[in-house]
């Protein structure tokens, strides 16, 4: 959306107001974010070199039902397009009304690893879809943000991508973020070359490729030389050596000096740590309130029929309970319930009782549960509670994948069910007890006045204050099994603690407290707890990115900014001349607001290993604490080129690298 402009495509690229353009574009959601959060997220999108932010646009949330709308709050979508207009960035609008999206009805799912993408292999693909005259590029996701209440899909976490450039805090994650950056200034650098000049590409030898754009004996020539194989290699172009690493392209906006390469990060790297101000771990000022779990007898809405689960519920839920009734002439402890489900979890309860669990998973949301019960002399009730954890958001027949109970027997018993009782969702849902004005409507018990202290479908209530402070807040959920939360009224998400991946771990221990939810004091929070988990351990944590690393070679190549620095000279003098080597340097810089308190580890010479975990090598220049202290402590940002002038030479001969490990506060 570019306003008041002409916009047309000729098949190389967008023409904006008569000029060919090429773009950078990221998606940020509107309502993944807040909207306190919109300014700083498009600015920083900015800041690492877009031009577009991308967006869906959310109509099941804009029109809930037919004819009512809502564009308030995180859905406000004019606000968050005029914000990317204020801030000189064109809008790109996904309009559905059907999208994707990982969205509920619309994949980072509970119970998988997190799938990380290198930043190389990022600035890979891009640049071979530039070399290859691409000249729109959009990043999904640039900050992929939050689910919030019950908007994501079938198994997917709360957090959505946050391995983007923008974590899902909002907070820049490096390297990936720096990388790209740079990546996005040398390509800008020849966008005039690549949108008017003749593509020619041919091989360098039998494995690698190089795709030029102008003539290498004139002023504007660009190239771009690919090796994508497993092995470092030397190439020969115009009768020079060029090193490439495996898996790179290396990007020449003279065609004769490599500025960036895609493998190699000069970006520095940071280390997000979550760090407790509080811990609500005081039974006394915990409040509890049980579920109430229906039977046959309770239920108005009957069938004789296993329904649907979501056409049953019109996703004003994720529950369902379906319950049954039966006489039994004499006593059974060791009768056997076999329930087949389409998914997603299912609970079960025998004459009100919690017996078991079971559930599906992303990859195959059907399940069984097999349980022996114990059935009493008398009338038995069945009480079973389907849970969905999200919609399906994509896939071939959508319309006919289903969820809810296939089949219910009790084996060695000649049963057959007649009739079935149902409940949509519970009876906390009903009197929205998450909120402050909901939460009077019950009865609330202190903890540990339960026979169980921790039970499933209890709620959990507690007050606290809000930390001090600006940064991001997240709730640590690493004691709870599954469920939901809130605060003040407004849903956090679900969480499954409990459901661990492949290595053991959960998918998702923290989760987003955006600080606009929050009041001074007295803030509200509710969890609704479906397994055994305990509350005792839950903390509010601060978010943060407190450490700035980085690590350059004398290999790796200097800024970009060097080469944008000397065309703006040549611009000025009318003068045309290769750029001049420029050592490469560390930069590190600190979240605004921060600055470099304190240097960590700091050896030029020959350090092992990279920034998770580094030590001194066999040569260390001396004084290389000393002279990066100078430099950075006390400031938000700091250089310090990796040369031999700055810290002596204390070996040689030999290739040296400078690493550096920063304390921000």
């Amino acid at each position: 959306m570019a306003m008041g402009k002409e916009v047309s495509y000729d098949g190389r690229s967008l023409i904006i107001n008569g000029q060919h353009t090429l773009l950078f574009s990221g998606s940020i959601h509107y309502p993944r974010s807040t909207p306190q959060m919109w300014h700083s997220l498009i600015g920083k999108a900015k800041e690492g070199g877009l031009d577009v932010i991308q967006t869906y646009v959310f109509w099941n949330i804009h029109e809930p039902k037919q004819g009512q709308y809502d564009f308030s709050g995180r859905k406000d979508l004019v606000k968050f397009i005029k914000e990317i207009q204020a801030q000189g960035l064109y809008a790109s609008l996904r309009i559905g009304p059907f999208i994707e999206s990982e969205w509920s009805y619309g994949y980072q799912a509970f119970g998988d690893e997190e799938y990380i993408r290198p930043a190389q292999d990022i600035a890979f693909h891009v640049a071979l879809f530039i070399a290859k005259k691409g000249s729109f590029v959009n990043y999904y996701m640039y900050h992929g943000g939050t689910n919030f209440e019950r908007t994501a899909s079938a198994f997917v976490t709360t957090k959505y991508y946050d391995q983007a450039p923008l974590d899902e805090y909002g907070l820049i994650s490096e390297p990936k973020w720096g990388h790209l950056k740079e990546l996005h200034a040398v390509i800008k650098l020849c966008s005039k070359t690549l949108l008017s000049k003749q593509q020619t590409s041919f091989p360098l030898d039998d494995l690698h490729q190089a795709y030029v754009y102008g003539d290498y004996n004139s002023e504007e020539c660009v190239a771009f030389l690919v090796n994508s194989h497993m092995k470092d290699v030397t190439v020969q172009f115009h009768n020079v050596s060029y090193f490439l690493p495996h898996n790179s392209i290396s990007i020449l906006p003279d065609c004769k000096n490599i500025a960036f390469n895609t493998a190699k990060i000069s970006a520095q790297y940071g280390v997000r740590t979550m760090v407790p101000t509080e811990n609500f771990d005081s039974k006394l000022r915990w409040e509890v309130f049980k579920e109430t779990v229906p039977n046959f007898d309770t239920t108005s809405l009957r069938a004789n029929m296993l329904l649907e689960h979501m056409n049953t519920t019109k996703d004003e839920s994720d529950y369902l309970w379906y319950t049954f009734r039966f006489q039994q002439d004499s006593p059974n402890p060791q009768a056997s319930l076999v329930v087949k489900s389409a998914g997603h979890v299912l609970r079960a309860f025998v004459n009100g009782k919690f017996i078991g669990a079971a559930h599906g998973s992303h990859q195959n949301p059907r399940f069984s549960l097999e349980n022996t019960i114990a059935l009493g002399k008398g009338m038995n009730y069945i009480s079973l509670l389907s849970q969905t954890v999200g919609l399906v958001d994509s896939g071939a027949y959508m319309e006919s994948k289903v969820a809810g109970l296939r089949s219910v027997t009790i084996e060695d018993n000649d049963l057959r069910i007649y009739s079935w009782g149902y409940q949509v969702g519970l009876v906390g849902e009903k009197l929205e007890i998450y909120s402050d004005v909901g939460a009077r409507n019950v009865q609330w018990n202190k903890f540990g006045s339960l026979t169980n202290q921790t039970q499933p479908l209890t709620w959990y209530k507690i007050e606290f204050d809000a930390p001090t402070g600006n940064e991001p807040l997240a709730l640590n959920l690493g004691s709870m099994g599954k469920g939901q939360a809130w605060i003040n009224g407004q849903g956090i998400g679900r969480y499954w603690v409990s459901f661990h991946t492949p290595k053991g771990k959960p998918s998702q221990t923290w989760y987003n407290v955006p600080r606009s939810f929050l009041k001074p004091s007295k803030n509200l929070l509710i969890l609704l707890e479906e397994e055994n988990g305990n509350p005792l351990g839950i903390s509010i944590d601060k978010v943060l990115r407190a450490r700035a690393c980085g690590l350059v070679s004398e290999s790796h190549l200097p800024p970009v900014r060097s080469w944008v620095e000397e065309k703006e000279r040549q611009g000025k003098n009318g003068k045309h001349r290769s750029l001049k080597r420029v050592s490469p340097s560390i930069q590190l810089r600190c979240p605004r607001g921060k600055n470099i308190s304190h240097i960590l580890f700091a050896s030029y010479g020959t350090p092992s290993g990279n920034c998770e975990s580094y030590a001194q090598g066999s040569c260390h220049a001396f004084n290389s604490k000393t002279i990066v202290e100078q430099a950075c402590l006390g400031k938000g940002s700091c250089s310090i080129s990796a040369t031999s002038e700055n810290f002596g030479d204390p070996c040689p001969g030999l290739s040296k690298t400078l690493v550096v490990d920063a304390q921000c506060k």
